[in-house]
């Protein structure tokens, strides 16, 4: 089946213009035909590969709510995809919707257009807007998934807020001795050793150091870069970006940090996505695909399938030691009431409120903590130094 862009006049004399599928041309206007108006004009539509890549979280948020909003005071879904094309701030965004628009125009369901942009929208998206149509509605469910993913994002940014400060103070870190080990102490070297007198060890053994990593600087060099190469390429493996993601959770604070995340996200999106209509095997198969960790996703995949067998989801997620012990607590208190979407509502807020305390209590332990190893670093170098000038000046 083909689509095509048909003119035709009525009996009224009325000139429209519309898309209608057929199998040809000719198929397409003998239908018009049929229907009592005279074909003027018509044009075969190119099937096209929608390949976009994915929306920013800010832009399709306010593109969904505006949607949801105008949905609910009785604008046409077509009038609102034109309005928000219109109003979109890039010529990416204006495009995607456009091309919406136009499946939508001609008989295409929302979700399906939706699902031909599989790059720009996620699954997620599109699995609540197919509940909406179905339900009727779609202006609730579009508001639910700009919810959740106001909610991923502030996720995210919460997460790395907290491993950013401390990536930066270690850089910084590195950069500092670097910059002493390669300049200042190979120039503060030569002095001393033009003195002629014996140097104090630890002086000696700084001067070693620095003389030993500027020998070896390319060596150092290649390996860092080795090592970096090596990083990237295991995580270009699933099996070796589980093992990295597993490792991640086991790391005393960050790793608290990662799991509260994971929990949060996963919760809040089942409460959404069941709360919508979507079935429990359908809410896990879509959550699983949802989460950055590797190792949590496994964890979800492996509760569907026990699920699938007949076990409770309570059962299926106890080897899911990598979510936090709450979890499965509200979850055997939401199935045995039948109240699993508030459960899961309630263990999001919870791990949302801890992962912002978490965020907070990490970011006022490292500051002093990378002070003080910065401050270690520059104070044995002046020690070393100064240590050196005494013995000189004690000889002379």
């Amino acid at each position: 089946m083909k689509d095509f862009k048909i003119t035709a006049r009525t009996n009224s004399a009325k000139t429209l213009t519309f898309v209608k599928r057929a199998e040809d041309a000719i198929s397409a206007a003998e239908a018009v035909r049929s229907e009592g108006m005279l074909v003027l004009a018509v044009q075969e539509i190119p099937n096209e590969k929608f390949v976009f890549r994915r929306a920013s979280q800010m832009e399709l948020e306010t593109a969904l709510r505006q949607i949801s909003s105008m949905l609910k005071s009785a604008v046409t879904l077509s009038n609102a995809l034109k309005t928000v094309e219109e109003q979109s701030q890039s010529f990416r965004s204006r495009k995607v919707w456009y091309s919406v628009r136009q499946m939508v125009y001609r008989g295409d369901s929302f979700a399906d257009s939706l699902s031909r942009h599989k790059g720009y929208f996620d699954e997620m998206v599109v699995r609540l807007a197919e509940v909406g149509e179905k339900s009727g509605e779609l202006g609730i469910s579009l508001a639910r998934a700009a919810d959740q993913l106001e909610s991923r994002r502030e996720l995210k940014t919460a997460v790395m807020n907290a491993l950013l400060y401390p990536s930066l103070a270690v850089i910084m870190a590195f950069g500092v001795s670097a910059y002493l080990v390669v300049s200042v102490i190979p120039k503060l070297g030569e002095f001393l050793r033009s003195s002629g007198g014996a140097l104090p060890p630890i002086t000696q053994m700084l001067m070693n150091f620095s003389d030993w990593t500027i020998e070896n600087a390319i060596v150092i060099i290649i390996s860092l870069v080795c090592l970096v190469g090596l990083w990237f390429a295991i995580r270009l493996t699933s099996r070796g970006r589980e093992l990295q993601d597993a490792f991640l959770l086991r790391i005393p604070i960050t790793g608290r940090i990662l799991r509260l995340s994971g929990t949060a996200l996963f919760s809040r999106s089942m409460k959404i996505m069941i709360d919508s209509g979507v079935t429990l095997l359908d809410s896990l198969a879509v959550c699983a695909r949802l989460l950055p960790n590797m190792r949590l996703r496994r964890r979800i995949a492996e509760a569907r399938e026990s699920v699938m067998r007949g076990m409770t989801l309570e059962n299926s997620l106890t080897p899911a030691t990598e979510f936090m012990p709450m979890l499965r607590s509200m979850v055997a208190v939401g199935e045995a009431g039948g109240s699993l979407p508030e459960s899961f509502g309630e263990t999001a807020r919870f791990h949302e409120m801890m992962l912002h305390l978490a965020v907070k209590r990490f970011g006022m332990l490292i500051e002093p903590v990378m002070i003080l190893v910065t401050g270690i670093i520059v104070g044995f170098v002046y020690i070393a130094f100064f240590m050196a000038l005494f013995a000189i000046a004690s000889a002379n």
